[in-house]
């Protein structure tokens, strides 16, 4: 069940007095970057995918087709380890920052028109293209 707008509202407040009294315990908190973590892991499974290479062409040259078969499985898990890690890694806008700056009028009127629940997915989407585009993130 989503946060009505006043408890949002009361617990960005709490977010930000926390950070103002004791900023190293907030973001000690907050936990670890986990777009760091994914891409750690996408790189790692980078690593394998070329010994994956590796092991298929000794297979090729060599002729022992298990030792190919295993460097092709090897390719392909990593490689799926590798997307899936990647996908999984938020953006910066989806790491819980403090954001002191408050909401314009016209943002709050408009995501107040219609209920969190009944909006699809590209409406959604569609409405954090125009906060950032008002906010001036540049991107």
């Amino acid at each position: 069940m989503p946060l009505s707008d006043h408890e949002q509202r009361l617990l960005e407040q709490m977010e930000r007095a926390l950070y103002a009294e004791d900023p190293k315990f907030a973001t000690t908190m907050r936990g670890a970057d986990l777009r760091r973590r994914y891409r750690r892991r996408a790189v790692a499974a980078a690593f394998i995918f070329v010994l994956g290479i590796g092991l298929l062409m000794t297979g090729a040259v060599t002729g022992t087709i298990p030792v190919g078969v295993g460097g092709f499985v090897v390719m392909l898990v990593s490689a799926w380890y590798a997307v899936t890690s990647w996908r999984r890694a938020p953006s910066a806008d989806e790491i819980g920052t403090f954001d002191t700056a408050p909401r314009s009028p016209a943002g709050r009127l408009r995501a107040k028109s219609r209920p969190a629940t009944s909006r699809g997915f590209m409406e959604r989407m569609e409405e954090r293209w125009r906060r950032r585009r008002e906010g001036g993130m540049g991107r």
